[in-house]
């Protein structure tokens, strides 16, 4: 199929991201370095990085006085010869915190974050796209942990330390950053009375990190709600570790969730104008940092173990607005196994008539058209219609429909010969696995069958 877009922005993630003003990055740690499969990927797809442990205080600051920016020097390194921006992660945070500050009197504990944060954000001044000044700082319940900067400051120690990064870095957008903040709960709706809290003292909060480590199918429905009330406190905000776990081994229908989920967190930050983009944690499924926190999980990435991608890297690409098959081609669309051609009945246009498959003969009714946001249209002018699901379940049926952009009629095909739904994941199905003239046409599980395999044109 022809490309309807530019050849960097249909061929890569950071490209499409950049298109649509926003960026797709990713995590590296130094040792990271080291894999040509993952700098190979990290280099060309991600346009922004964040150190997975280099800049935090453990490795920053082992020793009161003592630092050591050499391992966080080099992923900017990394980042400034790919043409990277980077996210420093993070200032100040309650774990990976070395022995010696948790043991430091009350008294000593705020001079001594003041000069860790004014030190390290120093040293990367103009280096850094962001900072994640505070990480993670709240309990489930949305109750402020008590840290020993909580129990040496109380809740000031987060504007402290807000105002003490912008005189270091003034031109660093800063973030606090925290997981299962996504939806709208108690820990959220702590956040957001924080930000206001924040701003109405006038201290530099720029944005807030929605960390977003997921579990498969549990992408919170109202992300893009929750985003947007503090967009609308004129707040950045962004997606910063995202990844979607599976207990492992990962079928093909987890696969397709999972592609389904990704896409969905894209499409939300791409709904509220202030989500100024999203990034994965790690690069590939055999390096991500799951396995070895979540036991009997994995698979949580874009990329497989090979390096490979995922339906879920497909689903990214498409939700951006690109096309890993290039899109705005056309022609008919084969149904693999019966050996005939996806068909409208009788070159109806009525709206909600359920597709077929039938013997291939050239009609305007098999003439589809993958767009480059992957819908799939027939016919054309006032009668353009688009292949539409009605629903999001095995066995809704296909149909066509006026085209109204939404995701039940986004379609992308993928490298192993099915045709799947954005919105539901499910794959293009002839009923039944039938291979007779009018057998119907349906969304169904994932299964790998000669009934779910489609060529276009």
């Amino acid at each position: 199929m022809v490309a309807a877009v530019p050849a960097h922005a249909a061929s890569t993630l950071r490209g499409q991201a950049e298109a649509d003003g926003r960026y797709l990055g990713t995590e590296l740690t130094q040792g990271d370095l080291g894999n040509g499969g993952e700098t190979g990927i990290a280099g060309t797809q991600f346009d922004m990085v964040t150190p997975g442990n280099e800049m935090k205080w453990d490795t920053t600051e082992p020793a009161n006085g003592s630092f050591n920016f050499g391992p966080g020097d080099q992923i900017v390194s990394f980042g400034q010869s790919h043409s990277m921006r980077v996210r420093g992660h993070n200032l100040v945070w309650h774990s990976q915190l070395p022995s010696w500050v948790s043991s430091l009197s009350l008294s000593q504990v705020r001079g001594t974050m003041e000069s860790h944060i004014t030190t390290e954000a120093t040293h990367y001044r103009g280096k850094l796209y962001a900072w994640d000044v505070v990480n993670e700082p709240f309990n489930e319940d949305g109750s402020l942990r008590q840290d020993v900067f909580f129990n040496a400051m109380g809740s000031g120690y987060l504007a402290d330390a807000l105002r003490t990064a912008h005189t270091a870095d003034p031109n660093a957008k800063l973030y606090l950053n925290d997981f299962n903040i996504e939806g709208i709960n108690a820990k959220s709706n702590a956040m957001f009375s924080l930000a206001q809290q924040l701003l109405a003292q006038g201290v530099p909060l720029n944005g807030i990190g929605f960390e977003s480590h997921f579990i498969l199918g549990q992408v919170p429905s109202n992300m893009q709600a929750n985003m947007q009330r503090f967009a609308n406190l004129g707040l950045d905000v962004a997606v910063t570790e995202l990844d979607v776990r599976i207990h492992l081994p990962a079928s093909g229908a987890n696969l397709q969730q999972q592609a389904t989920d990704f896409g969905n967190v894209v499409r939300d930050c791409l709904g509220v104008s202030r989500c100024v983009g999203v990034s994965q944690w790690g690069v590939d499924d055999g390096h991500s940092w799951i396995p070895g926190a979540f036991a009997g999980f994995g698979a949580a990435t874009l990329y497989d173990n090979n390096f490979q991608p995922k339906p879920a890297f497909n689903a990214t690409l498409s939700a951006l607005g690109g096309s890993s098959s290039g899109g705005g081609g056309g022609g008919a669309v084969h149904a693999v196994g019966a050996g005939r051609c996806l068909d409208v009945p009788g070159v109806s246009t009525t709206l909600g008539t359920q597709l077929q498959i039938w013997d291939c003969n050239g009609g305007s009714n098999q003439a589809w058209t993958h767009t480059s946001s992957n819908q799939l249209t027939v016919y054309s002018g006032a009668n353009t219609r688009c292949l539409d699901a009605a629903g999001t379940s095995p066995g809704t049926k296909v149909q066509i429909w006026s085209c109204s952009g939404g995701a039940n009629q986004q379609w992308q095909a993928n490298g192993n010969g099915t045709i799947t739904g954005i919105q539901s994941g499910l794959c293009l199905d002839v009923t039944s696995a039938g291979t007779a003239n009018g057998t119907l046409v349906e969304l169904w599980t994932c299964n790998g069958g000669s009934n779910q395999q489609w060529t276009i044109g």
